[in-house]
């Protein structure tokens, strides 16, 4: 369980950092792929013994999937940032947060992992939660028919990240490989990303800021450990994956909400507080269906 809980934790200083781009006008494509890199480093220091670890990565039995996650890593960033820009940041939080439907729904039906009254109603609580609490206008959440398409995909694109993890971790990883796994998918996206920027600079679009730099640094510790640890809590004993990815995903939106109240002043609507309530309820439901 501190496993879990260290993954929350993670991910909730993610948002803080997310949040501190915008008001240090961070150029957050550019912070993103130095944040790939950052975190791949802290992997590859903190759990490679020698060198023989890095250059045995491309023959082990991970490596394809790690090359499709790291694509699919920057490819579901930019989709975000398109759905942001053209439909408002709430669509993107809803479609983030809701993809754990996904691997919920791979580990129930796929895995054959248990399917009762206390998990079913916990569920559908946690993701009426994370809509909720997500929303943060009256008017709720709009999008342009020609527009939905975005939102889509990274509903889908987000979901098959957290699944393919899953699926690598049940399978292919073992619990020695785990940093060395979640470095190699951190390095691969950033070796995409920096394809991206130096399309830009090709096209004289690219201006490289150290705040930019700074802000990678300051997201790619948080962002590996938030993998590594999630990874670690799926191989924890006793606990069901769909049961991990709920309680991961409901607790990330109640612990940034809270802070958000705390750190950022954030006035929150009726629904939102109504989204806090049903977090914590869908958290105790789904924990006691173990």
């Amino acid at each position: 369980m501190i496993y879990l809980l260290l993954s929350i934790l993670s991910s909730t200083v993610i948002f803080i950092v997310f949040r501190l781009y915008k008001k240090y006008g961070v150029n957050t494509l550019q912070a993103i792929i130095v944040n790939y890199f950052i975190a791949c480093i802290v992997g590859f220091f903190g759990y490679i013994e020698s060198v023989d670890d890095i250059v045995r990565i491309p023959s082990e039995k991970w490596f394809l999937g790690t090359l499709i996650l790291g694509a699919l890593f920057i490819t579901v960033f930019n989709l975000a940032a398109i759905t942001t820009q053209r439909s408002g940041l709430s669509v993107v939080s809803v479609a983030t947060k809701m993809s754990v439907a996904i691997p919920v729904f791979f580990g129930i039906f796929i895995y054959n992992e248990s399917l009762g009254f206390l998990k079913v109603t916990g569920i559908i609580l946690a993701l009426a939660a994370v809509y909720l609490s997500s929303i943060k206008t009256k008017k709720g959440i709009s999008i342009k028919k020609e527009n939905l398409i975005f939102p889509l995909l990274v509903f889908v694109g987000s979901g098959i990240i957290d699944t393919t993890i899953n699926y690598l971790e049940n399978f292919y990883v073992s619990e020695t490989d785990v940093g060395l796994f979640s470095s190699s998918i951190f390095g691969i996206a950033g070796i995409i990303g920096t394809a991206i920027l130096i399309g830009q600079a090709v096209l004289g679009k690219l201006k490289i800021t150290w705040k930019n730099i700074a802000g990678g640094i300051a997201l790619g510790i948080p962002n590996y450990f938030s993998i590594y640890f999630l990874v670690m809590a799926l191989r924890s004993p006793g606990f069901e994956n769909s049961v991990i990815f709920t309680l991961n995903h409901v607790g990330i939106v109640l612990a940034s909400t809270i802070l958000g109240i705390v750190l950022f002043k954030e006035v929150l609507l009726k629904k939102n507080w109504i989204g806090i309530a049903l977090a914590v309820i869908s958290i105790i439901l789904v924990a006691s269906s173990q």
